[in-house]
């Protein structure tokens, strides 16, 4: 069923399963997907790639990137300068250095520039600060959260069961750093709904979400 201009902000902490329910619900509704974590990534590769290490590096580097996304939701694509990256940007190292890339105010900026266009004419926009930031006046705002033993559970399964104290380690810090950064703060919207996925199958959270975006005042 398809809802064009429909304008979906899904956000929440990593491992709680956002990403997963972000591009069900935009497959379900004929939408665009927008993963914005994705982008921050692709911003991070490039840093990586072009030896930028400080923030005043980076920012120098944001004039010369090209980056473009695939927003289906079955093939969510990321490419910069025509290349698709999309493979590259799962390493662990690239999401370390994307969370420290996103403490940047003018990487912050330049990308929510990006997403906002992105989710112009109807899209589910996925990841930190889409609902208390990027799209403040969103149709529906989600908020997916999770126990954090959950959380990282998942995470050690998505990254082929690594050692679990290192990602227990991987995943207090990030929640510390995108609590505590200045730049857009990881917290709930006022008006988002809270979904808590921890003691329940992706298909019960994705049917919860659906009632919700159906539900909503129009």
């Amino acid at each position: 069923m398809s809802r064009s201009g429909l304008r979906i902000a899904i956000d929440g902490p990593s491992g709680a399963g956002k990403s997963t329910l972000a591009r069900a619900l935009a497959q379900e509704l004929g939408l665009r997907y927008v993963d914005t974590g994705a982008m921050y990534r692709a911003v991070a590769w490039s840093a990586m790639q072009a030896g930028a290490e400080s923030p005043q590096e980076v920012v120098a580097m944001l004039s010369r990137i090209e980056l473009e996304i695939d927003p289906d939701p079955e093939r969510f694509r990321v490419r910069v300068g025509g290349v698709d990256v999309t493979e590259q940007l799962r390493d662990p190292v690239v999401g370390k250095r994307a969370s420290e890339v996103a403490q940047i105010p003018a990487v912050r900026t330049w990308l929510m520039e990006a997403q906002r266009a992105e989710a112009g004419d109807g899209a589910v926009l996925e990841g930190r600060d889409s609902g208390t930031v990027v799209l403040r006046d969103a149709d529906v705002k989600i908020f997916i959260t999770a126990p954090e033993h959950v959380r990282m559970q998942r995470r050690a399964a998505q990254l082929g069961n690594p050692e679990v104290e290192q990602v227990e380690a991987d995943i207090r810090q990030r929640d510390r750093r995108d609590r505590q950064r200045r730049a857009s703060p990881l917290r709930a919207a006022d008006d988002a709904v809270i979904i808590d996925t921890g003691f329940e199958e992706p298909a019960a959270s994705l049917r919860r979400i659906l009632d919700v975006v159906a539900a909503r005042p129009r």
